[in-house]
């Protein structure tokens, strides 16, 4: 069984997909009810496969343990959490209550879930656990701070629970994509990076490379162009550049 959290559209849709086209029943988790139940019964009619749908608000401080009160945690094989909040601004035009929110959603959640699924997996000797990242988290990023920082944290995480469990049977890797054509990128109206910026890759393809490297490495860069500049970013030019190039190129995006 695969437990995929975000999982109604974008990334989390075409995690979902793999998985059941590769025979996995589902427990589909999002917040918006009927989104997710529409997904889910596509899923379901599409491969025959036995799909659960869980709305669960993963912002809050309860989360995991709703989540845990639906599911068996011993019947989980694999762990997909792409679910994430961002905000898009300076950082003092957030709110307090939201900034907890994105440190609920994207860090808080995400370890209390793969401490328990985690465990069971270690008990089988056998699962994997796949956490979303972002290019976001490998240097200071300007405009997405607290986004950015959540983001490092899931990779951090998974790249030290690859070099704990690699010899258990656990797979665990860090999935960092760039700018991925989901619609809730769609929705913050992007404006155009510039003529060296990597192209934005679908969600599909981001799945794939995943699926590809799990096993193999503890994080993956998904799309080569994004790989060239993460190599540029941290290895050939010092970390002051490549936080000012982060921020100037947040700011012209977004036209902050």
């Amino acid at each position: 069984m695969a437990l995929i959290a975000g999982a109604s559209e974008g990334l989390g849709a075409a995690f979902s997909d793999y998985l059941a086209h590769a025979g996995f029943d589902l427990v589909l988790v999002a917040r918006r009810q009927e989104l997710l139940q529409s997904f889910a019964l596509s899923m379901q009619e599409k491969y025959h496969t036995r799909v659960s749908a869980v709305c669960c608000d993963l912002s809050s401080a309860d989360a995991s343990d709703q989540l845990m009160c639906s599911v068996d945690a011993s019947e989980i094989d694999v762990l997909v959490y792409n679910a994430a909040l961002s905000f898009i601004g300076p950082f003092e035009s957030d709110s307090p209550e939201h900034i907890i929110k994105i440190a609920t959603t994207n860090m808080i959640t995400p370890l209390k879930l793969v401490r328990v699924v985690g465990e069971e997996m270690l008990k089988k000797g056998r699962g994997a656990v796949i956490l979303m990242s972002s290019l976001a988290g490998f240097q200071g990023s300007g405009f997405l701070s607290a986004y950015a920082a959540t983001k490092a944290f899931n990779r951090i995480l998974a790249e030290s629970l690859w070099y704990e469990w690699r010899h258990k049977g656990v797979d665990v890797i860090a999935c960092c994509a760039g700018a991925t054509a989901t619609n809730n990128y769609k929705l913050t109206n992007p404006g155009k990076t510039g003529l060296l910026s990597p192209s934005v890759q679908t969600p599909e393809q981001v799945v794939k490379e995943c699926f590809a490297e799990l096993g193999k490495k503890p994080s993956v860069v998904t799309g080569y162009g994004n790989r060239v500049a993460n190599f540029l970013m941290q290895r050939l030019i010092p970390r002051k550049t490549a936080v000012r190039i982060m921020g100037d190129t947040t700011r012209k995006i977004y036209r902050i």
